[in-house]
């Protein structure tokens, strides 16, 4: 029986499985090597203030994020409840790009700062959520037959039950062969 996947040994990896481990090694040596800098010019309680104010300041902002996107979806739901038209559409407000912007203040390192620091600017926000929709609309626009997004469009479209799964079923009819989901044992008699 196959399953229509190649085999483990056949499959190529992708670019970006090889790239991305090397790339978060190269950026946590470059965070500790700034670190080492910092604290060499500035000293070590310097170092250690500025990574507990990142900290802080990263938690308050993901804790503001927070409120108003659950504070957005409360009143989402209430127009929706009531009935009443659609509010103002607000596009994005950006809480996602913001919350990734205080999660970066949080991680120790100058880096990680500027990139958190960044992502506070309303501006930088609008034009990381453009960059974002942009390339999400290019992804699903070039989305392959067969890949994982095309399988969850084909179970959507036409088994929205999910009681079938789809599949190959290869037989071995050859006399004097048994399939190996017969019945092995010898049948009852009255």
């Amino acid at each position: 029986m196959t399953t229509g996947s190649p085999p483990p040994s056949a499959r190529k990896r992708s670019r970006a499985r090889s790239l991305v481990p090397l790339g978060v090694a190269a950026w946590l040596v470059l965070e500790i090597w700034l670190l080492t800098l910092v604290a060499g010019a500035a000293g070590g309680l310097t170092v250690f203030a500025l990574l507990v104010g990142g900290g802080l300041l990263g938690a308050a902002v993901i804790k503001r994020a927070g409120r108003r996107a659950f504070r957005t979806l409360t009143e989402t739901l209430q127009r929706q409840q009531s009935g009443a038209a659609p509010g103002p559409d607000r596009g994005s407000t950006g809480n996602g790009f913001l919350m990734l912007g205080g999660l970066l203040l949080m991680v120790p390192g100058p880096i990680s700062d500027v990139a958190g620091l960044l992502l506070l600017l309303p501006p930088v926000r609008a034009m990381a959520g453009r960059y974002a929709e942009k390339a999400l609309d290019r992804r699903v626009r070039a989305m392959v037959p067969g890949s994982l997004g095309d399988a969850f469009q084909q179970a959507r479209m036409h088994r929205p039950d999910g009681k079938v799964v789809q599949g190959e079923v290869i037989r071995d009819d050859a006399p004097g062969r048994r399939s190996p989901y017969e019945d092995r044992r010898p049948p009852l008699t009255p």
